[in-house]
């Protein structure tokens, strides 16, 4: 079979390698590597064949340290076996490495290498979690590029069979593994020429079989142990040989020839860079560049880092070489160097000593790091350390790119320096997050990459807030290979594209833009008025560089054409009709074609719309005439205001302004620690259209508030004198139902510059107009006309005093909305589920809240920079939020417990020892605090002041001691918030090692049924019949019913809580929880993107679930055991709905009916049967006499 050419990221083309050439491939998803896993599963699901003609199995774990066992399991017993990980998980996996190596046993790790978490967690990429494993034994082997990873992730398998030296294949996160591009896609006959199948018999007679049994694994003592470590170095030894060996077989076959070590550059090189990744691509094409112009520069690319070929490296560097700089992309601090380095620098001292070196004297050797976090590694980067190497005494231990004012080892460099890529087109988009710009784009790749000659690359940036950030897609294309594996940089652009108007009011956009090029804006104003609404910094730009400016009203063509607030497939459109990549009508074939593609499984509904949506650009599509003077009276906004404090100043605002690369080191906290409260200086500006309040209609009943996403609605009972200086906007009603606040007024507002437009709120709003039943007591209106006002009018509602918590006693929806939620403007998806829990807990309890918070949605949307969302209070209390792992949260909030209980002991000690200075009656009353209410915490936080007070000049220790603890005589709430992905897969250990502990900890999941954050894959609370990633054919098996579970303990309070089918109980179960003096375990229905719903309809899918019976609604207080009562309440109805009902108003399981629908239909009976015994087993439990044994214990009591 010929080859093909075939435009695809790393990810895809290493998964076909590894599903091609394993029979067993066990996953576990992590960001970036988790589309490796998924390819498998998809696969394998649909039945498709690898090498030897049989269909691998594909198994999801529970954790990365689950599929590494897996993996040692499957290759123990003889199977050709393989994983994918990156980060934590391939710490996780450590272990298990090496026992594999240990064991000589053939495997290929294929990991897309990704930042480890230290001070802060970063999903990007480098290579500090592939430098953890130099020492387990594995052999270590890096691609440079997407052809590269697919090459060699063929090599590595096929080396490990006959080395038995177990390999871990790496390419750089995302810079790699999501980059798009195209390459040449080796087939089935190709692959099978350079493995030999007598190594696959051999590794199978190796597996352990009781038909010839022997013993693996066993435990030696001192006599024998060292030995047997050094039995194995003769594999390790023949490993370079036997790798280059099918280098040399794969040349053979493809005409792609690979060393250990390649050279490129000029012969006589004087100076050398040696590195491995992605950012080897870079400095060849640097050196090429540079070369022409007379340098004499060289490059190294590292393949096979372990074992680590001395000779293979010493071969290739040339003779004439004076200088050598060693890039990693990873530190590790205190050591001598970073790892490459000091391994060059080894083996140049070993080669000079031997005499094996092409070259008579020691060349100056220096290090430096670079890219780490995927900090983009450019032509500049390169050409500055070329330039520093001139230098007499080049500096040493550098970092380049960023600007190291602390220590001054940053080297300096011209970041204008830009290659010439005169073949090569260069395109941006800007887009929002969800609106379908990074997969229209992508789709565009594909188009010019398999439908033309042309080669092509695409790369999208994402920061790690959900969706509605900024996307920003790199695509190049032209007649000749890419190797640009950087970010299309300032002035360097041809195209440009803009997908939301308002990223201009605060972010430069037009300083990509090169002169002469193209830039596409949507806007809603028309060709004739948007100039005079740019700012006057983009007018300069587009008129001093000249650009062909065009406008389309995309959000209005999307609205008229069904497609909702996605333009992507318009905004494709404008760009093939501009751009000029294909002739105009075989662009909308190709893209129609793309779109049946892409969109088929949704159905010939969504795909029609698309279909019209193209039909519909093009006539919407217009050129504007622009003066040849700027003329606007506006300026672009700056990224905070003049009021926000001075580190959101100098530190979050760059950030915020997509400039934080030019944030020095000396302003960076050096632990990680960030202030709070930061969200609110941000105002993203992101929706077009916002609730507006109507007081006429309003009941003030709470609900909008309480289930907004991003706590933009709030609502405050005031005295009437705060309205004498209220701006004239400014909205009032008379307080209604508030009878701790009689005479008050009443103002529900909106901050509509952080709102997202989601539309929850109307849909939760029971009041409707008489006069007009299509409008409520809160409607969604046009944004922009109210962005001013209503900013007044939010500044001013903010600065009217709270009202009294100690007056309030948070029972109902109505009372528990006066207040302030200390959660606010996250980066979650418009309409998120989850965030309204989080929200709530901060409103009853965040004043004195300790979180520990698992990673995944929670701790992005909770955590991520540049601003975060936990907020504080006018006295500055507010919840203090940490983020550790994903596996180890109840763990880690168990620690937090322990702390608060023994500081509180020793706190009490103390005041025992101390009396007399703070005198017996506060002694005692602090000592006997009832805190059961916001007056007793309020009280408490008093005396602790007097205490301080009062011991603030004591000599002695233990005055010094109790000052230092004193604060934590006042009650902490301490909350575990996690997703379902940590609580039932792998976390649940730890999780129920604390539940199991009573321990006084409160544990909320935010149950969406996948993992939302790492795409939608497949967990233990995924749903049977529903569709997710690692179950593509529909989950077979039930729902893990983690609720239950807890329940068997007996003294776990544990709540099953869904906001849009009953925010009572929501509150209702929070305060019981809080109030419950030891575990308790919340399991909060959370409707996600990633369900494939209209995310505006969340509530009523969460109404549905429960009324189905797939949700069922309980609560369970042990308290109530000992009084005889039966623990469990159940709070919802029987099932009244059909599951289907309420199942197929989701994609996720209507995905199913589309590809296998007798499959689907099996399945969902299924469900619907289980649904049902699960209804009348908690009903069942739920009448159960809990009378027994109650006298007798009233009995020992007394």
């Amino acid at each position: 079979m010929a080859r093909k050419y075939v435009t695809i990221d790393a990810n895809e083309a290493v998964a076909n390698v590894a599903y091609q050439m394993d029979e067993v491939i066990a996953i576990y998803p992590i960001t970036p590597s988790s589309p490796m896993g998924e390819h498998a599963d998809e696969w394998a699901a649909k039945g498709v064949k690898n090498l030897w003609g049989t269909v691998p199995t594909v198994m999801e774990m529970q954790s990365e340290g689950g599929a590494a066992g897996a993996v040692h399991g499957a290759l123990t017993t003889g199977s050709l076996t393989t994983t994918f990980t990156a980060s934590q998980g391939l710490l996780l996996m450590i272990p298990n490495m090496y026992k594999i190596a240990g064991e000589l046993t053939s495997t290929v790790f294929h990991v897309s290498a990704r930042a480890i978490a230290t001070h802060a967690l970063s999903i990007f990429g480098d290579h500090s979690d592939v430098m953890a494993t130099r020492q387990t034994g594995f052999a270590l082997i890096a691609s440079n590029s997407v052809q590269e990873a697919q090459d060699m992730a063929v090599i590595a398998h096929a080396s490990t069979l006959k080395a038995r030296v177990p390999f871990l294949h790496f390419f750089d996160g995302f810079r790699t593994s999501h980059e798009v591009s195209k390459i040449e896609q080796l087939t089935q006959a190709d692959m099978k020429k350079v493995v030999d199948d007598d190594f696959v018999y051999a590794h199978r007679n190796r597996g352990l079989n009781p038909e010839n049994p022997v013993i693996r694994g066993t435990a030696q003592n001192p006599d024998v142990f060292f030995q047997g470590k050094e039995a194995a170095n003769k594999y390790y030894l023949a490993t370079p040989a036997i790798v280059q060996e099918v280098m040399d077989k794969f040349a053979k076959v493809t005409g792609r020839a690979y060393h250990l070590f390649d050279y490129y550059g000029a012969e006589d090189a004087e100076t050398v860079i040696i590195a491995m990744g992605s950012g080897v691509e870079t400095c060849m094409e640097t050196a090429k560049y540079l070369n022409t112009k007379g340098e004499k520069y060289g490059v190294i690319s590292c393949r096979l880092y372990r074992p680590f070929d001395i000779s293979a490296l010493l071969n290739a560097i040339p003779a004439t070489v004076k200088k050598i700089c060693v890039l990693d992309r990873t530190k590790e601090p205190g050591s001598a160097g970073e790892p490459l380095y000091l391994d060059v620098i080894t083996a140049i001292s070993e080669g000079m000593a031997a005499g094996t070196t092409p070259f008579k004297k020691m060349p100056i050797v220096v290090g430096g790091r670079y890219g780490m976090g995927s900090k983009d590694f450019t032509p500049a980067q390169v050409k500055g350390i070329f330039d520093e190497m001139k230098k007499a005494h080049p500096m040493n231990h550098f970092v380049v790119g960023i600007n190291d004012d602390v220590l001054g080892k940053s080297i300096s460099y011209d970041s204008s320096f830009l290659l010439p890529e005169e073949k090569t087109v260069r395109c941006m988009f800007f887009g929002l997050g969800s609106d379908g710009t990074v997969g229209a784009n992508k789709n565009s790749i594909k188009i010019i990459g398999e439908e033309t000659d042309n080669y092509a690359q695409g790369y999208f940036e994402y920061d790690s807030k959900k969706s509605g950030s900024t996307t920003t897609s790199h695509l190049r294309f032209g007649s000749e290979p890419i190797r640009a594996p950087y970010l299309i940089g300032e002035n360097d652009a041809n195209f440009l594209a803009l997908h939301m108007f308002t990223f201009l009011d605060k972010l430069d956009i037009t300083r990509f833009a090169a002169p002469g090029g193209v830039f596409l804006l949507n806007s809603i104003y028309g060709p004739d008025e948007v100039w005079d609404h740019l700012p006057a910094e983009a007018q300069k730009d587009i008129i001093d560089k000249k650009l062909k400016f065009y406008v389309i009203d995309a959000f209005s063509v999307a609205e008229k054409t069904g497609m909702g607030g996605r333009i992507n497939t318009i905004m494709q459109t404008c760009f093939f009709a501009i751009s000029g990549v294909l002739p105009r009508d075989e662009a909308i074939a190709q893209i129609k074609k793309s779109i049946k593609s892409t969109y088929g499984k949704k159905g010939d509904k969504v795909v029609q719309q698309n279909f019209n949506a193209v039909d519909s650009s093009l006539a919407n599509l217009f050129e504007v005439k622009y003066p040849k003077k700027v003329t606007s009276k506006t300026k672009r906004l700056p990224a905070v205001p003049a009021e926000a404090p001075e580190f959101v100043q100098k530190v979050i605002a760059p950030m915020i302004a997509a400039k934080g690369d030019s944030v020095p080191v000396s302003l960076v906290p050096v632990d990680g620690t960030y202030p709070v409260a930061t969200t609110q200086w941000e105002k993203r500006n992101i929706t077009l259209e916002c609730p507006v309040w109507d007081p006429e209609v309003c009941i003030q009943c709470g609900k909008c508030s309480i289930v907004c996403p991003h706590a933009v609605i709030r609502q405050k009972v005031y005295d009437p004198k705060y309205l004498e200086k209220a701006p004239k906007t400014f909205k009032s009603a008379d307080a209604k139902g508030y009878k701790e606040f009689p005479g008050s007024k009443f103002t529900l507002q909106i901050s509509v510059e952080d709102c997202t437009g989601c539309g929850l709120c109307v849909q939760a709003c029971p009041a409707k107009n008489k006069a007009n039943p299509e409008r409520k007591a809160i409607n969604l209106e046009d944004q922009l006309p109210l962005r001013e006002p209503e900013s007044k009018n939010w500044k001013y509602f903010m600065s009217i005093p709270d009202p009294d918590r100690s007056k309030i006693a948070p029972t109902t929806v109505k009372l528990s909305q006066q207040l302030r939620p200390l959660f606010e403007f996250s980066g979650a998806c418009a309409g998120c589920g989850e965030t309204p829990y989080i929200k709530l807990v901060s409103q009853l309890f965040g004043d004195h809240a300790i979180i520990a918070n698992a990673t995944g949605c929670s701790s992005i949307y909770g955590g991520n920079l540049p601003t975060t969302p936990y907020a504080v209070n006018d006295e500055g209390r507010g919840p203090a939020w940490a983020n550790s792992l994903f596996e180890d949260n109840a763990e880690f909030g168990l620690g937090m417990r322990l702390t608060v209980d023994k500081q509180n002991q020793y706190a009490k000690e103390l005041v025992e020892t101390l009396k007399e200075e703070i005198g017996a009656k506060l002694a005692d009353e602090i000592l006997n605090a009832d805190q059961s209410n916001e007056a007793g915490i309020d009280a408490q936080r008093n005396r602790v002041t007097k205490v301080k007070e009062a011991l603030a000049k004591s000599k002695k220790a233990e005055a010094k001691a109790l000052v230092s603890v004193a604060d934590a005589l006042v009650k902490k709430s301490v909350w575990i918030i996690g997703g379902d992905g940590w609580a039932y897969d792998i976390g649940y250990g730890g999780l129920d090692h604390v539940l199991a502990s009573g321990k006084n900890v409160n544990i909320m999941v935010l149950d969406t049924e996948v993992y939302s954050n790492t795409g939608g894959q497949a967990s233990k609370s995924t749903p049977m019949a529903a569709v997710a990633k690692y179950a593509s054919n529909g989950k077979a098996l039930p729902k893990k019913d983690l609720a239950y579970i807890a329940m068997t303990y007996g003294y776990i309070y544990v709540a099953k809580v869904a906001m849009g089918a009953n925010d009572n109980q929501v509150l209702k179960a929070m305060l019981e929880a809080e109030a419950y003096d030891g575990p308790s375990l919340i399991i909060a229905y959370s409707h996600c993107i990633n369900h494939g719903i209209n995310m505006r309809n969340g509530l009523l899918q969460q109404k549905k679930a429960v009324e189905s019976g797939h949700w069922p609604l309980f609560r369970y207080n042990p308290e109530k055991i000992a009084a005889g009562e039966n623990p469990l309440t159940i709070d919802s109805k029987e099932p009244s709905i059909p599951l289907t009902e309420y199942a197929y108003g989701e994609n996720r399981y209507k995905m199913l009916l589309k590809s296998d629908e007798a499959r689907a239909e099996m399945l969902m009976k299924s469900a619907e049967v289980e649904g049902k015994r699960r209804w009348e087993l908690y009903k069942q439990l739920a009448e159960l006499n809990y009378k027994v044994g109650v006298t007798e214990v009233g009995k020992e009591d007394k």
